[in-house]
């Protein structure tokens, strides 16, 4: 066994001691809210009073989005198929990706990108449509298929804006918002994802951070339908769309 440490700054314990980037964990647990613990850990030191108030917010902001998004499903699932319930947590989880969850992360990549540009935010917005336009690419974080005006994204704009949390990123997104309606025709808004994307980029946070935000927040969410799952519906019940059509070869045989 090689004697060669290797280092974290996250975590510190010993016998009878636990201290997350150096503060003790049991004073944490009197006087911190869970939104500043997440902060404190991710971040490495501890929020002041607007940093607490809009990481309460976007924790809030995407707890859940009912039964129906992916990782309810999976969850629900894999629950149905008889596991436990930190199996049908994990399946959840694992069903975040970039088509669902990883909006977060790829628009904070792209706000983060363009802001560092020079220009005004409206030209920074014209030109990064043209270029999305002529590569066929969509921009992550804007439109929604329920949702005309995601009432998360305004609620923390909102907040954002009181707590002086509105930079550049976030005067890029609506920007770029603005420029999507008129060069396309049809308003795509920015949704919940575009909206913690851009407040966490002006919050200083890094975009590769951004499903973290997401799995954080949408975990609670994915607790509470296993347990539903597993107290009020009956096993391996129907949770998918079973209406196929079949589209593979006709019935063969392997001797003739």
């Amino acid at each position: 066994m090689s004697d060669e440490k290797w280092q974290t700054a996250i975590t510190d314990i010993g016998p009878g001691e636990i201290r997350v980037r150096g503060y003790d964990i049991a004073e944490m647990m009197g006087e911190l809210s869970f939104a500043q613990a997440v902060f404190l850990i991710l971040r490495g030191e501890l929020p002041d009073k607007k940093q607490s108030r809009m990481m309460e917010a976007i924790l809030v902001s995407s707890i859940d989005h009912g039964a129906s998004p992916p990782s309810a499903l999976g969850a629900r699932t894999v629950m149905s198929g008889g596991n436990s319930l930190n199996a049908a947590v994990a399946g959840g989880v694992l069903v975040i990706g970039d088509t669902h969850g990883g909006a977060i992360e790829q628009s904070a990549r792209i706000l983060q990108e363009w802001a560092k540009k020079d220009g005004s935010v409206e030209k920074l917005a014209s030109d990064l449509v043209t270029d999305l336009r002529i590569s066929k690419k969509r921009i992550p974080g804007f439109g929604h298929r329920l949702h005309d005006t995601d009432p998360r994204t305004v609620k923390l704009f909102e907040i954002a804006a009181s707590l002086a949390f509105s930079g550049r990123h976030t005067e890029l997104a609506k920007a770029i918002e603005r420029e999507l309606e008129k060069t396309g025709g049809r308003r795509l808004p920015i949704n919940v994802d575009g909206a913690i994307a851009a407040v966490t980029s002006d919050m200083g946070f890094d975009w590769r951070l951004g499903k973290g935000f997401f799995i954080i927040s949408r975990v609670p969410g994915l607790i509470a339908h296993a347990y539903e799952e597993m107290t009020a519906q009956k096993p391996m019940r129907n949770l998918g769309n079973t209406n196929y059509e079949y589209t593979g070869p006709a019935q063969r045989r392997i001797k003739a």
